[in-house]
């Protein structure tokens, strides 16, 4: 399949910097979104050692285990645990930066990752940035929140509906950085032509409902503009947070001579 992407961010109109960060790595279908602790030191920071650890995994097309606790388990496929131990290593290197710096103490960030082999997905994931998946006008949330109120929630100690007012919405039970070691939670799964994947961070998913946010991709007729919607709708919300996303969209490449030709035309556009 072929994979078209395409990804937006906005620093809302509350926050007065956007600490969010991204990476597309088209050449190896990953794609990256981080979220830097709000109001905690240098998030910027955190979420850019993020995803640029991720990419420069990445590029080594391999990452050996890091020893001692490791969330990889040997049945996850090779791209899975090179993924997993990618954002360990992130994680080591946020914690022992905060440790190094004082400025910095305290730093930390969200990570939801993608990456994309054939028709298979997988992903992996600390705290409350999100992935879905659109698949025949349906959204469905791929990742669990790592937080107070949505442990919560699964606990069925709170409803969905005080969940969305809380107050305690921004305590993260799990992110980067904040200990010496992370469990990453992880999973793939089978993609198909005409799924959509949204890798977004909390910015989009507080101020829109999912309702909207399916009806977004189904109308949009391409990822740029579902990516530029889905911000915007955010920030016509209310923009209370620092808004990214990631859109993905799987198509079948044409069958035939037209096949054939295709991948060589699109090689030679100037």
């Amino acid at each position: 399949m072929q994979w078209d992407v395409a990804a937006d961010t906005h620093r809302g109109l509350v926050r007065p910097t956007n600490e969010d960060s991204f990476r597309l790595s088209r050449e190896r279908n990953l794609f990256v979104l981080s979220d830097g602790l709000g109001g905690a030191a240098k998030g910027e920071v955190a979420s850019a050692i993020a995803v640029e650890t991720l990419i420069g995994a990445a590029s080594q097309d391999a990452l050996s285990s890091l020893g001692g606790h490791s969330s990889a388990r040997p049945e996850m496929s090779r791209h899975m645990r090179s993924l997993v131990s990618a954002i360990e290593l992130a994680n080591r290197k946020i914690h022992e930066g905060s440790l190094r710096d004082p400025e910095a103490r305290g730093m930390g960030a969200t990570i939801v990752a993608a990456r994309i082999s054939g028709t298979r997905l997988a992903l992996a994931h600390v705290g409350d940035s999100r992935a879905y998946l659109f698949r025949a006008n349906t959204l469905e949330q791929l990742t669990a929140d790592h937080s107070l109120v949505a442990e919560q929630v699964r606990r069925g100690l709170m409803t969905h509906q005080q969940a969305a007012v809380s107050e305690m919405q921004s305590v993260l039970t799990r992110a980067l950085g904040i200990d010496e070691e992370v469990e990453v939670d992880a999973d793939e799964i089978e993609l198909f032509p005409n799924d959509s994947l949204l890798l977004c961070s909390d910015g989009l998913t507080r101020m829109v409902p999912e309702s909207e946010i399916a009806g977004i991709l189904a109308q949009a007729p391409n990822v740029r503009m579902a990516a530029e919607r889905l911000v915007q709708r955010a920030n016509e919300s209310g923009g209370q947070d620092n808004v990214t996303v990631i859109v993905v969209r799987g198509s079948e490449p044409p069958k035939g001579w037209l096949g054939r030709f295709f991948p060589w035309f699109c090689s030679n556009l100037v």
